[in-house]
């Protein structure tokens, strides 16, 4: 049995890389919802001084109770770290209709934002039934964005926009006979989408940081699209009983689907699969459910039980015991060692005692495990997109030891 590394190693990076991974966007900085707190309590002071005059009264009110809801959800944005900038809050807002979706489409065409350049959500829809690949914007020195359509309705999925990554040079005709190896990114649950990797989890802007820093080699980056067009479900990335069977739809359709329409290595070897949160328990069981697909696993925020999430599974209980890690690990068979690196943040408590559980647990099996910790990151995007880089490192140490692929 051939080990993916002689030992497993927590990657050392460079500031540039890391400061930009942590650094806070413009609508995550705290001094937003401080200034629009203060706004409120001038306001409020302004219409108590003010009382005794019935239309300034009822005026003072209403723009101090809009201003502290302002301040309470700017306040919630900047603990998660979901939306960075305006052109997050834009995508955001394109989400819904009318009034909505016009403000929405308004900050991004105002936005400054570089990543808006290859925004994927600016391509057309593909057309046909079959698995369609397209490009979100002209390709660069900095790469590119593609989305690629991966409609199953076999197993319970309409269509899926899996969001592709290309490092720089991929269009380059010098580069048409190289391949690459590729990371697969989940999204979180309930709510959550393959864009988010891309707002939230700044993939593209962390790609290319490390390609710059010469840290890693050309890799392509796929969020993919595990909601089964109902975001608001929590599937946890299972093969629901009667429901999608989005556990297959990821080894079954998207890898295969990827494999063709890009120049990929198509081995274990050089593919890793990782995610956040809910994602990242659909990264640990897919994963270890799928020793002959991935090499690697990257797994942010992690936990091992469904928990709370039990519920989807509708009391069938050989799936929850067969989509519980913490049972399983113990018992499961290896024929084929994996790499896993495991993401807290320390303001967690309970993901570090989790993650460090995991690892135990896989290392007593004799597998390759590092736990990466951020100091007083939490539960939130700021610790995913934070350790995104050492992730996609660690991934890397493992391709460049991996046997020649096909």
């Amino acid at each position: 049995m051939t080990r993916l590394l002689p030992q497993a190693v927590d990657p050392v990076l460079p500031p540039s890389v890391t400061s930009q991974a942590r650094d806070l966007g413009p609508l995550e900085s705290p001094l937003l919802w401080l200034a629009f707190a203060g706004a409120a309590t001038a306001v409020l002071a302004v219409t108590i001084a003010l009382a005794h005059r019935r239309r300034a009264r009822r005026w003072g009110v209403s723009g101090s109770i809009a201003l502290f809801l302002i301040a309470a959800i700017t306040a919630v944005n900047s603990y998660v770290g979901y939306v960075r900038t305006p052109s997050d809050l834009g995508r955001l807002l394109q989400r819904g209709s009318g009034a909505m979706n016009v403000a929405g489409t308004l900050l991004r065409g105002t936005s400054d934002d570089p990543a808006e350049d290859s925004d994927p959500s600016t391509a057309g829809s593909s057309s046909g039934g079959s698995p369609a690949a397209r490009p979100a914007a002209p390709s660069n020195a900095n790469g590119s964005i593609e989305v690629l359509n991966v409609p199953d309705p076999a197993h319970g999925v309409r269509n899926g926009e899996n969001y592709v990554v290309l490092p720089a040079g991929y269009h380059d005709p010098a580069s048409a006979a190289k391949r690459y190896p590729v990371v697969y990114l989940i999204h979180g649950y309930p709510y959550g989408g393959p864009r988010d990797w891309l707002t939230s989890g700044s993939a593209p802007q962390t790609l290319k940081s490390l390609e710059d820093a010469n840290v890693i080699q050309p890799m392509i980056i796929v969020s993919v699209d595990l909601t089964a067009n109902r975001p608001s479900t929590d599937w946890e990335c299972l093969n629901v009983p009667g429901g999608p069977q989005l556990e297959t739809y990821l080894a079954s359709s998207i890898v295969p689907s990827v494999d063709k329409h890009y120049r990929t290595f198509a081995d274990r070897g050089h593919r890793a699969l990782g995610g956040m949160s809910g994602g990242g328990f659909g990264a640990l069981n897919i994963g270890l459910h799928h020793l002959g697909e991935f090499g690697t696993l990257l797994i942010s925020l992690p936990y091992d039980d469904l928990n709370d999430s039990v519920g989807v599974l509708g009391g069938n209980q050989a799936a929850i015991a067969a989509n519980t890690p913490r049972r399983y690990i113990p018992t499961m068979p290896f024929p084929q060692k994996i790499a896993v690196m495991l993401t807290v943040g320390t303001g967690a408590p309970t993901d570090v005692a989790t993650a460090h559980r995991i690892a135990g647990s896989l290392q007593r099996r004799g597998q390759e495990v590092v736990v990466h910790a951020e100091r007083g990151f939490n539960h939130t995007w700021h610790t995913a997109r934070a350790t995104l880089p050492y992730m996609l490192a660690f991934a890397d140490q493992n391709f460049r030891t991996a046997p020649a692929a096909s």
